[in-house]
């Protein structure tokens, strides 16, 4: 060795991804929060499962609420070295109204529904909707919290 540094390069860790159908019924939203609960559990580096269910159960319970039919939803969940993503797919290709318009009135306090897009436009990093070939998906993002703080909280 002449004294110069030797540098290792290891490969960047492939995202981890999952991608689940649930049936077109209220009971995909229990199902769903306890798969995002388990794939986050996966991850070293991962988002708060409890702000992830939540948004979860909500875009789920949405496309079940929203979306005419019985083909089945898709759950897809992808860990990331930034956070994760979390994409619910149906087969109506309407967009949600007002997921990613922040200028729409606040919900009535009176009223039993209008609160989950609100709050995924407000606990996740980012969110939105893209067309599919069958529909759409309505996906958000959170970010990464390390996991000895996940342990603490």
């Amino acid at each position: 060795m002449n004294g110069t540094a030797v540098h290792e390069r290891f490969p960047a860790p492939v995202p981890a991804s999952w991608r689940i159908a649930l049936p077109h019924t209220a009971a995909a939203v229990p199902t769903a929060r306890a798969l995002v609960r388990t794939a986050l559990a996966e991850g070293e580096l991962s988002a708060d499962c409890d702000t992830a269910e939540l948004l979860t159960a909500e875009l789920v319970a949405n496309a079940v609420e929203h979306t005419a039919g019985g083909a089945p939803i898709e759950l897809v969940v992808e860990l990331l070295p930034t956070g994760c993503q979390v994409e619910v797919h149906d087969g109506d290709p309407s967009p949600p109204a007002d997921l990613t318009r922040p200028d729409l009135e606040p919900p009535d306090p009176w009223q039993e529904h209008g609160r989950g897009l609100l709050l995924i436009r407000t606990l996740s990093s980012s969110c939105g909707h893209r067309p599919t070939g069958s529909g759409k998906a309505v996906w958000f993002r959170l970010p990464a919290v390390p996991a000895q703080r996940r342990r603490q909280a």
